[in-house]
């Protein structure tokens, strides 16, 4: 029945280990000039990443039970904003999207446009977000967040723009300095050393994207539109700082892995 009644969220890893590859990196050596930009205005500052993971063509599994795997590699998976192909994606489409490189996404720039989950909002939740129910224009928000970057004078002191070339890509503005008192919210919070500058370990990713969805970043780009007043409560229900295992203040900064005989209940 709608609307939807309030319930807590679900931590589904808590609790358990997450395999992690943690790599420090000087940024001299990330830029391609091998500087070192200090001028968040500077293109040589920006970096962009994704990843992505291929498996073998043909699987054969023989007569004795073993398993050959022969011919090419093929791409079965790639991902670079958090929750792009969750979210973004139809489920028709999912496993089209992520055979292919980020270099051809404007064939899902439609996708990103008109959001399904913004349409959802309002469905699911009648009268809560008037404006966003009444907003027909296609999100431009959602292509500058996350395939194009927010070029700059949108947000006073940040850009991550990398040009017209449409890309789901995790893009990070290497100049801007690590915020004093981060904020798990980014830089919807104010902080422009998070999300979706980048993605800290810390960062609420999920709350942040739902807020955006929910029209908190159409005025960056359409200020003739106000943001109902229940989109920037929206939260995923988590508290990033309850979490059992606690970050670490140096490098690789996640916490210590859980042992099978030491893993606490709640």
């Amino acid at each position: 029945m709608n609307p939807l009644p309030a319930a807590p969220g679900v931590n589904g890893t808590n609790r358990f280990n997450v395999h992690t590859i943690a790599v420090q990196v000087p940024k001299n050596m990330l830029t391609r000039d091998g500087s070192n930009p200090a001028d968040p205005k500077d293109p040589r500052s920006l970096i962009c990443v994704y990843a992505s993971a291929s498996r073998r063509k043909a699987k054969i599994l023989q007569h004795d039970a073993e398993i050959h795997e022969a011919g090419p590699w093929v791409q079965v998976s790639r991902l670079g904003s958090p929750l792009f192909n969750e979210v973004m994606i139809p489920l028709g489409q999912k496993d089209l999207w992520n055979a292919k490189h980020p270099k051809d996404d404007k064939q899902f720039l439609g996708h990103v446009q008109h959001q399904e989950v913004a349409h959802l909002l309002t469905v699911f939740y009648p009268g809560v977000f008037p404006n966003l129910a009444a907003y027909t224009k296609p999100r431009a928000d959602m292509v500058a967040i996350f395939l194009t970057g927010i070029p700059g004078g949108i947000i006073a002191g940040f850009q991550n723009f990398t040009g017209e070339t449409l890309a789901d890509l995790l893009r990070l503005n290497m100049a801007i300095p690590l915020a004093t008192t981060p904020n798990v919210l980014g830089i919807l919070a104010g902080d422009l050393a998070g999300f979706p500058n980048g993605r800290r370990v810390f960062d609420d990713v999920f709350t942040i994207e739902l807020r955006a969805l929910a029209g908190v970043t159409i005025p960056l780009v359409d200020p003739s539109f106000t943001p109902d007043a229940n989109a920037s409560k929206f939260t995923d229900g988590l508290d990033p700082s309850k979490i059992n295992s606690p970050f670490l203040a140096s490098f690789p900064y996640l916490g210590v892995p859980y042992d099978g005989f030491d893993n606490p209940s709640s």
